[in-house]
């Protein structure tokens, strides 16, 4: 459950156990007086019919005789005689008041065996019960003995206190039910008043969560409101300390972002500077080969002129994947920096079909295939670095797959988006390094046979140039299904970036 939930439950349960129990002792105390009440005024009306009782024989001793006199019963009144003569009799009193015509005896209701028998039960060992006759309800019933030898059994009925011990715990219960939803509505409003500080908190820390914080400059603006983050105040405090945590971060983040284009710049600057050393050597060492080449054989020892022309190609060998190597890493560079792609009208058709012409005599033990659609398919975009996005992705097929794999090279247009797909059946990726396949320097698994080696910076320079493009790249794999998938907007203008020309 939510903190304000727990809160609430533990207010109101509290308060809840409070009231009733408030409820139990009130309705008890009242309770109690009244049926001391009742029980006074039962002493009395008992030892006035005592009183009346001892006037009358034994003989003629009955309830109705007794009762029949000019004053009226009170409402409820039971009254049984025993008499060693005439045995039992009893009568009740109405509740009701009776009229002129009716007389005492349309007052009185004589009491049935069972019900005197019920009333004697009651009063077998004691003088004072409470005793519920058939028909009649509860009684508070008293016996007394008479100085003539019978016995005079009185009783009133329990029906009023009864009853209002039934309207005040109504009473009681209406408002203690009005009182919870009341303190119900005050405490969720004074909690979540409270609370409101912790709220502004957590939107702010998933606005901050939802920002991109792994690439590019990167400054984190959100914070909690000042009215929010008072530290004077629990909750506040919380949201001062986000506040202080989101400004160390954002001056953290600001520092790597220096770290990062300065190390960007070293790799631009050192590619730069290297390329003119590479050159130097590459051109040397073709010199070196043509003279060695046009010389004469028989003017110097067959060996040295052998040695000296291996060593010659083994330089340009290394020249020339130096000088990939270089070129790759400030091709990144500057496509990190938004740089190097000039923008114009690119039909993506004709790159496929170029790109699979080319990548045919690179590997001819393969099966190439190509699914374009007879109109073009053309984007705005970088002709040449998308050139190089398809020329990787099939020099990646071609180089990871075994001799008599299919690959297949297809383009087409799914709603505002350019999709271009290279297929192959080969033995797929290995789950362990699929997460880093686009990283820099990713090489080959075990699962993918490789028979020639790379700089590991193709797949990450096409998914460069794709997302350079406002486009991305995914690749899906399982044994004979490898798939990488390039989409890439018609036009980035709708992305909400103008492209550069």
């Amino acid at each position: 459950m939510s903190l304000q939930t727990r809160l609430m439950t533990a207010v109101i349960g509290f308060v809840s156990l409070i009231l009733i129990i408030v409820a139990v002792i009130t309705s008890a105390t009242l309770g109690k007086t009244m049926e001391d009440q009742l029980d006074q005024k039962l002493s009395t009306y008992a030892h006035q019919l005592v009183r009346a009782t001892e006037a009358f024989a034994p003989s003629s001793a009955t309830a109705q005789n007794i009762l029949d006199g000019p004053s009226t019963p009170p409402p409820g009144l039971l009254f049984a005689v025993w008499s060693p003569v005439t045995g039992y009799s009893g009568l009740t009193a109405s509740t009701t008041s009776a009229t002129a015509d009716d007389g005492i005896g349309g007052l009185l209701t004589t009491l049935t065996g069972a019900q005197m028998a019920e009333a004697a039960t009651a009063l077998k060992d004691v003088s004072v019960a409470t005793v519920t006759l058939t028909d009649l309800g509860s009684y508070r019933v008293m016996a007394l003995p008479t100085s003539n030898g019978l016995i005079v059994v009185t009783g009133l009925p329990r029906d009023e206190i009864q009853n209002q011990l039934t309207q005040l715990l109504t009473v009681i219960a209406l408002a203690t039910i009005g009182g919870l939803i009341l303190l119900a509505l005050t405490t969720a409003i004074t909690i979540r008043v409270g609370l409101r500080p912790l709220r502004a908190v957590a939107l702010t820390a998933t606005r901050v969560a939802n920002q991109q914080l792994d690439r590019g400059e990167v400054t984190i603006t959100e914070r909690v409101p000042a009215y929010e983050a008072d530290p004077r105040t629990e909750t506040g405090l919380v949201g001062a300390s986000l506040n202080k945590l989101l400004d160390h971060v954002n001056t953290s983040l600001a520092s790597r972002q220096k770290n990062e284009e300065r190390m960007r710049r070293f790799v631009a600057d050192a590619s730069h500077e290297l390329r003119t050393p590479l050159a130097s050597i590459r051109g040397y060492s073709e010199l070196s080969l043509r003279a060695l080449r046009q010389s004469d054989p028989q003017a110097e020892r067959p060996e040295v002129i052998e040695s000296t022309t291996s060593s010659l190609e083994r330089i340009q060998a290394q020249s020339l994947r130096m000088t990939r190597l270089v070129e790759d890493l400030l091709l990144l560079a500057r496509l990190d920096e938004g740089r190097e792609l000039v923008y114009g009208t690119v039909d993506l058709t004709q790159l496929a079909l170029e790109g699979l012409s080319d990548a045919r005599p690179t590997a001819v033990d393969h099966h190439w295939n190509i699914d374009v659609p007879d109109e073009p398919v053309t984007i705005v975009g970088d002709a040449g670095r998308m050139h190089q996005v398809v020329a990787n992705l099939l020099a990646n097929a071609r180089t990871h797959t075994p001799a008599g794999t299919t690959v297949t090279l297809s383009v087409a247009q799914e709603g505002e988006e350019a999709v271009l797909r290279v297929h192959d059946d080969g033995p797929g990726i290995d789950p362990a390094i699929r997460d880093e396949l686009f990283a820099r320097f990713a090489r080959g698994d075990s699962s993918r046979a490789r028979q020639t080696g790379g700089t590991g910076l193709g797949l990450a320079i096409a998914k460069a140039i794709v997302e350079g493009h406002h486009g991305f790249i995914t690749v899906t794999s399982e044994p004979g299904d490898t798939t990488f998938t390039v989409r890439i907007p018609m036009n980035p203008a709708t992305t909400g970036d103008t492209p550069e020309a």
